[in-house]
């Protein structure tokens, strides 16, 4: 293999991405956001190492709305604090390492000239792409710090989609790594997955929408929603306009996350499908075998997350099959186009 060390680099970010998004909601599921306060680059590297700096962190905290309106309320105590908080870091912790991982060998590729120039524009890409996703994630906590004791689900989506976003761009730019030779495109099934990926990163921001609003805690029943009705009747009356209801009201957010899940299955089903009418090799006919499987896997762990009330476990589980439903779709994608 050509290029095996930035291809290693490349997925070893990829790896370390998906591991800062299922760290991110644990974070979420957690309530774990808005412990952290402020942000410093260097200064917050580490936790309180004292007593003392513990009790400072958790005096700051108090000076905010989610321990003002809520935690105040419910016996909230240090170690409580002390929980919370660390995922929080942990989530940032993540973000400096993998902000380390990149920097230093693109500076040792770039000095041994291990790239080549469509490389080092795709790189130099990903490069603002993380920076602009650190600042994503300190503006959707911002957005928690002020009046209300909760992030706003906009920016909440915005950070989610971006780091997804994030994560699709390195492992192609991998794979143009990996696969430097041109192919014939198949251009039929090509753009049949384009399609699939538009939706799957619109689907993707509802996910962030359903998380932000907890709307996956109503109309717990599938595959119609509550007292048997396929459309509640709610979609419809919960905010002033319909835009606002499929934007801002619960019940029309979980709506159209539960019909873009029936429309994205039912377009890798008919990808499947079609395979057959084109002359594909082993490695194309296996991504979209894989890709069909994924689907089904995350539509069912879409299910049983709302008839559960989004437990952590099956939330967390659920945004990691986001995870790999969109790397087997990028991959498939690529190996159709070039």
């Amino acid at each position: 293999m050509k290029n095996k060390g930035v291809v290693l680099w490349l997925f070893t970010g990829c790896l370390l991405l998906f591991i800062m998004v299922v760290v991110g909601g644990i974070t979420r599921l957690t309530n774990s956001g808005l412990s952290m306060t402020d942000w410093h680059l260097v200064t917050d590297t580490f936790p309180p190492l004292t007593q003392q700096k513990w009790e400072e962190a958790y005096t700051e905290y108090q000076k905010f709305p989610e321990y003002q309106k809520i935690n105040q309320f419910k016996n909230f105590t240090l170690d409580d604090y002390k929980y919370i908080y660390f995922w929080e870091w942990f989530h940032r912790f993540i973000g400096r390492i993998i902000g380390l991982v990149f920097i230093i060998p693109f500076v040792y590729f770039l000095i041994k000239k291990k790239l080549t120039p469509s490389l080092i524009k795709q790189c130099a890409l990903l490069l603002f792409m993380g920076g602009f996703q650190g600042f994503l994630g300190w503006y959707m906590v911002k957005s928690g710090l002020i009046d209300r004791p909760d992030v706003s689900h906009f920016r909440l989506s915005i950070h989610l989609t971006f780091a997804l976003l994030t994560f699709a761009v390195t492992l192609n730019t991998g794979l143009n790594a990996m696969y430097p030779e041109k192919r014939k495109p198949i251009i039929p099934l090509r753009n049949l997955t384009r399609w699939i990926i538009v939706l799957l990163f619109i689907q993707i921001i509802y996910g962030g929408f359903v998380a932000g609003l907890d709307a996956g805690k109503i109309h717990t029943t599938w595959p119609t929603m509550n007292e048997g009705q396929w459309i509640h009747e709610s979609v419809f009356i919960e905010q002033k306009t319909l835009f606002l209801n499929f934007t801002e009201g619960k019940s029309g957010v979980q709506f159209i996350h539960r019909t873009l899940a029936i429309i994205v299955f039912s377009l890798i089903l008919y990808l499947f499908i079609q395979r057959k009418k084109f002359n594909l090799d082993r490695i194309q006919l296996n991504a979209i075998n894989l890709t069909l499987i994924l689907v089904i896997v995350q539509f069912a762990l879409g299910v049983f997350t709302l008839l559960y009330s989004v437990p952590i476990s099956l939330g967390v589980l659920h945004q990691a099959g986001a995870f790999f439903l969109l790397s087997s779709i990028t991959f498939t994608m690529h190996r159709l186009s070039k």
